[in-house]
């Protein structure tokens, strides 16, 4: 039987000799030229087209390794998570303190850094679940009232309005050219950003340049983080699992709520082969 990549007219021009040619379909396209069976000529493949308008040659970023972004142009980021601090309950002198420690930081850094305030919607419904299986498992009568009340009044609230989170993060930057180099992208205005006449294709990065912006960037993290240390900010660097949630549910915010990503340290084995030979019918064992 002839490969499913073969019209029928071909492999009967490859049979015996004498043996009558098929001869092609009107309106079929034709096929290209195949080398004679048992000459050890294999076709060369088709190349595959891909898309330049897909929506992963719009993204900035071209991979996620070692809790480090690369991004498409050849530069690398690394995302910092910080927790916040109240800073209107503190005294002035508590105040003064905090302001005078964070100018401090920013002028050790001889680097440039972004700071990232993400605001994102609650789904409140496993709060809602959890306080509900607490209720069945209360047998006080006066507890279980004000238990049904505070669960009405949050689903009622949390219907009425949005009920946000606020993140913080801090994402530091490492430029393989130098600082210098990203001084023309500074320079461009809004519009030339917002619309560039090209994409710039993915840099390849060799293994030196590699092992140097992971030892950059883990210095650079580590001020950054004794920095806010100073200032009563604890913070933490994301790692690859980490910087995979945050691009997916910024780039997805509905879907994030109704389908989060899973953990895929549970999945037991990643794909399943078929057993060797056939499997035997129990009846039949049975019946032997």
């Amino acid at each position: 039987m002839p490969p499913n990549n073969q019209f029928p007219f071909q492999a009967a021009a490859t049979s015996a000799p004498g043996a009558p040619v098929a001869a092609p379909i009107p309106g079929s396209p034709v096929a290209p030229a195949q080398a004679p069976i048992g000459s050890g000529a294999v076709p060369a493949p088709a190349p595959v087209k891909k898309n330049p308008h897909s929506t992963q040659n719009s993204l900035l970023l071209s991979e996620i390794r070692d809790n480090i972004v690369i991004m498409a142009d050849g530069t690398f980021r690394a995302v910092v998570a910080c927790q916040s601090i109240n800073f209107d309950l503190m005294s002035s002198r508590e105040r003064e303190g905090v302001e005078f420690s964070y100018q401090d930081f920013l002028n050790s850094l001889t680097f440039p850094m972004q700071i990232l305030i993400r605001s994102q919607r609650i789904d409140i419904g496993p709060y809602i679940d959890r306080l509900i299986e607490i209720r069945r498992q209360q047998d006080n009568m006066l507890l279980n009232v004000l238990m049904d009340d505070y669960i009405n009044y949050v689903d009622y609230l949390s219907q009425e309005a949005n009920i946000m989170d606020k993140s913080f993060f801090v994402v530091i930057p490492y430029f393989p050219l130098g600082e210098e180099a990203n001084l023309i992208d500074q320079g461009k205005g809004f519009f030339g950003k917002l619309f560039p006449k090209s994409k710039s294709p993915i840099t390849k990065i060799d293994t030196a340049t590699y092992e140097k912006a992971k030892t950059e960037i883990q210095n650079r993290v580590g001020l950054v983080t004794s920095g806010l240390f100073q200032v009563g900010v604890k913070s933490v660097q994301l790692n690859t699992k980490e910087l995979g949630e945050l691009y997916y549910n910024t780039y997805n915010p509905d879907t994030a709520l109704r389908e989060p990503l899973g953990n895929f340290e549970d999945v037991t084995a990643t794909y399943v082969n078929k057993g060797v030979g056939d499997a035997i019918a129990a009846e039949l064992g049975a019946a032997k």
